[in-house]
């Protein structure tokens, strides 16, 4: 369930502020993958998507979006080389790459592209997962350019922003606004302007100043999840997805059971977490557990349980993959449903 005031809210806050700090917003899809929401974040300023695969990119194209960022470090097989340049045919394709054999062989894949692929260079600016340090962009984005790629820049993800120390997640977004300055110079000093410097994430928001960076790509701000309520980067009022469960048992004092799972909720459980998702209506409760259909709540002492057939609202850990699990996200406004929108690019994984 999806309360489509709270996500339009959340949606016209972003992109003011990147307004407001004179960054180009290019939110991540994968949070939702629902042409609905993203018409929404286009119709707020967006300037496009950023997407994770080839198969979102194309649902999103599908649903008319003119202008795709892949941020990933694809490696580029036959089939993908195909989808690719038939991409190129009907939006702008950026694609993220972190090697100078990846853009090579990326090169060779989108010759004869309807339109010129351009390739984005990825940095670790911390977070330690992909991305080449940052004086290494420039053998990266030097090889993309002799593959014919306009090489637009260089982006990067603080994922090291996560946390509930506020002070952490100023220094992720230093940590990230320096490394793609230093990306930016390698570019300069082998003849290529970066007129793409893309970071940001949901965390980090509101630490974002004038520099290096003028493009930001968070993704989870549309809906918020327990996650980034527990570490203070949302308050209540910003949540906007809810899985909706049923208690199906109660067998024991201080204890009960919904009919959601990690088929519904994901099993994602951070360290700032205190169990597997938030519960609005039971303040101190825990979800202890997860089966796959099962999800056992523990109730502070003194508190009563709720009886059978009792409606209970859930707040994911990760909003991203509980998206990912349902046909559709069910839309109310106030207490009534007033529509019903697909889950697009559900399972666009490859």
């Amino acid at each position: 369930m999806v309360d489509v005031e709270v996500m339009e809210r959340n949606i016209t806050r972003m992109a003011a502020a990147a307004g407001t700090g004179g960054f180009a917003l290019r939110p991540h899809a994968k949070a939702h993958k629902c042409l609905e929401i993203a018409d929404r974040q286009i119709g707020a300023g967006a300037v496009g998507l950023t997407v994770a695969t080839v198969a979102e990119a194309e649902v999103f194209a599908r649903g008319g979006a003119t202008d795709l960022f892949i941020a990933y470090p694809l490696w580029v097989d036959d089939g993908k080389a195909r989808r690719l340049r038939r991409l190129a045919e009907t939006a702008v394709l950026r694609v993220g790459a972190d090697s100078v054999e990846g853009v090579q062989r990326l090169g060779r894949a989108v010759r004869g592209a309807a339109r010129p692929v351009e390739v984005v260079v990825e940095v670790d600016s911390g977070h330690h997962r992909t991305g080449v340090l940052p004086a290494d962009a420039a053998a990266v984005g030097k090889a993309a350019a002799d593959a014919g790629f306009d090489v637009a820049g260089v982006f990067t993800f603080p994922g090291h922003g996560y946390g509930c120390d506020p002070h952490a997640r100023e220094n992720a977004a230093r940590e990230e606004e320096l490394a793609l300055g230093e990306a930016v110079e390698a570019l300069k000093a082998v003849g290529l302007s970066a007129r793409v410097v893309s970071g940001g994430s949901t965390p980090t928001a509101g630490r974002w100043r004038p520099g290096a960076v003028n493009e930001l790509r968070p993704g989870v701000y549309v809906f918020n999840d327990a996650t980034q309520l527990a570490i203070g980067t949302c308050t209540s009022t910003d949540l906007a997805l809810y899985a909706i469960a049923t208690v199906v048992s109660v067998p024991a004092t201080g204890r009960f059971v919904l009919d959601v799972g990690s088929k519904v909720l994901g099993s994602d459980r951070s360290p700032w977490v205190t169990g597997h998702g938030y519960l609005p209506a039971f303040p101190g409760a825990s979800l202890t557990s997860l089966s796959e259909h099962h999800a056992t709540v523990v109730l502070p002492e003194g508190m009563k349980a709720p009886s059978l057939g009792t409606v209970v609202a859930v707040v994911p850990n990760h909003v991203c993959a509980p998206v990912n699990l349902v046909d559709e996200l069910v839309i109310v406004q106030g207490d009534q449903v007033v529509d019903r929108w697909a889950v697009a690019a559900r399972g666009a994984n490859t």
